[in-house]
């Protein structure tokens, strides 16, 4: 999937990944798509939590060799 923007968060702990996406999201328009890449195990159901609650879409996420990607589009 393409991406608008790519936030590098592997290697930081709760809630790090979450600040972090915060601010990016506001660096991009309105229907771009934000991807978020993690090592926290925790983030999928933080982001998938954070994105329901400030109106963004959580478009796809996947999981591969202990990397989490998220695909966020920005409400």
């Amino acid at each position: 999937m393409n991406a608008d923007k790519v936030l590098d968060a592997k290697g930081l702990a709760c809630p790090m990944p979450i600040v972090k996406t915060r601010k990016a999201i506001k660096e991009i328009e309105s229907g771009q798509i934000l991807e978020v890449q993690t090592t926290d195990k925790g983030a999928k159901s933080d982001l998938t939590a954070w994105a329901k609650t400030t109106g963004h879409e959580l478009v796809e996420s996947k999981e591969e060799n202990e990397v989490f990607t998220f695909w966020i589009k920005k409400g």
